[in-house]
């Protein structure tokens, strides 16, 4: 697990630069995602000792020019700025070793501005940028109330061992993902449960009449010439411990919701969920397991007609008295749409790329950099 040092071990009264991730979709101007607003909240309540944020917080549209260094000069003990959005900075995106963000313009400004470096957006640790690798490099580095419960929750998914079965479901548009997930916990991991683009492409791998382009789509087709091969040999490879739909819903010409049967199935328009069938048969599966981890939806869940797949499945989660994490993707608005409680899973992680890095192995600049590692 990791040995970084965490905000409990933060000395009173020191200027943090504080590095959160609040990207989330906004359509018609309205924030469509509040949960990773919420979960840095929780960072920055306990940096400022207060138990409800409800603090004002200045904003400046400026990261490290006059506007900036301006207001920061202007900070007074509790005082809360926001600087604009670090990845309008051109040295910040370029993916570069950490001893290079170190020496740009962006950090070697702003640094002697404060005491200590506050790392808590998670869901960025697979990004070598300047603002997740370059502070840490030339300050006193810490890890956030999300950097260090991500980390926990979902490095346990590979370290941790249980006493029962353990079940992943895995949906969503990426097979370049789900692949080398399914490869790597192998050991720790006996079902996993297939739905979403994913699913179709192992149904096609599988044999059946699914998973290539219709209509307007355009998921399939470049995804199954890139994967075909590896496809089929992970079916061949893991046959007796992946479970595949055995029904799909889609939108009739009346705008409803029909499900039909992989025998009775024609593919003249997208499949936007798992059938009910399905549904139920996955949703016994994780009845009695001792962790169940989610990567992806099962569907369209965005549109009620075709959550039920994705919310049955993570509805019995909760009647499961299991380690649980949901995550990977926009999944997790599922529990915000659907008016699940949070609490009723060991993790609702907002990460995305980090989270399936994390299932992989592969490591996280942003947490070895906390590691005094990178």
């Amino acid at each position: 697990m990791a040995t970084f040092r965490t905000i409990d071990d933060l000395e009173p009264g020191r200027r943090l630069p504080v590095r959160i991730d609040v990207n989330t979709a906004v359509e018609d101007g309205i924030v469509q995602d509040s949960r990773r607003f919420a979960s840095h909240a929780e960072t920055i309540r306990e940096l400022l000792a207060d138990n409800h944020l409800n603090h004002p917080v200045e904003f400046v549209a400026d990261t490290y020019g006059e506007d900036a260094l301006a207001a920061i000069d202007d900070l007074e003990s509790g005082d809360v700025l926001l600087l604009e959005n670090a990845r309008m900075c051109d040295e910040e995106l370029p993916e570069e070793e950490p001893d290079v963000k170190a020496e740009t313009d962006f950090v070697r400004t702003l640094a002697p501005e404060f005491d200590a470096h506050v790392g808590d957006a998670y869901s960025a640790a697979h990004r070598s940028h300047a603002s997740i690798v370059g502070f840490p490099r030339v300050m006193d580095a810490y890890a956030g109330r999300v950097m260090e419960q991500e980390y926990t929750a979902i490095t346990a998914v590979r370290e941790r061992e249980f006493d029962g079965p353990v079940t992943m479901v895995l949906g969503g548009t990426k097979a370049e993902d789900v692949i080398p997930i399914i490869e790597r916990l192998d050991d720790t991991v006996d079902r996993f449960c297939l739905g979403g683009v994913v699913g179709e492409l192992f149904l096609q791998a599988d044999g059946y009449d699914v998973g290539y382009d219709v209509a307007e789509t355009s998921l399939f087709d470049h995804q199954w010439d890139d994967h075909r091969g590896r496809l089929e040999r992970t079916l061949e490879a893991y046959r007796d411990r992946l479970s595949l739909p055995t029904d799909l819903a889609y939108e009739d010409d009346d705008g409803e919701r029909v499900e039909a049967s992989l025998e009775r199935l024609e593919k003249d328009r997208p499949f936007l969920d798992v059938g009910s069938e399905t549904a139920d048969r996955y949703a016994d599966v994780v009845e009695d397991d001792d962790a169940v981890f989610v990567k992806g939806a099962l569907g369209v869940f965005e549109d009620e007609r075709f959550a039920h797949g994705t919310v049955t499945v993570v509805s019995a989660i909760v009647e499961t008295d299991c380690f649980s994490v949901v995550g990977g993707g926009d999944i997790a608005r599922v529990v915000e749409l659907y008016d699940l409680d949070e609490d009723d899973f060991s993790r609702v992680t907002v990460a995305g790329g980090a989270y399936v890095r994390a299932l992989t192995g592969d490591p996280l600049v942003g947490v070895e950099i906390l590691e005094g590692g990178g």
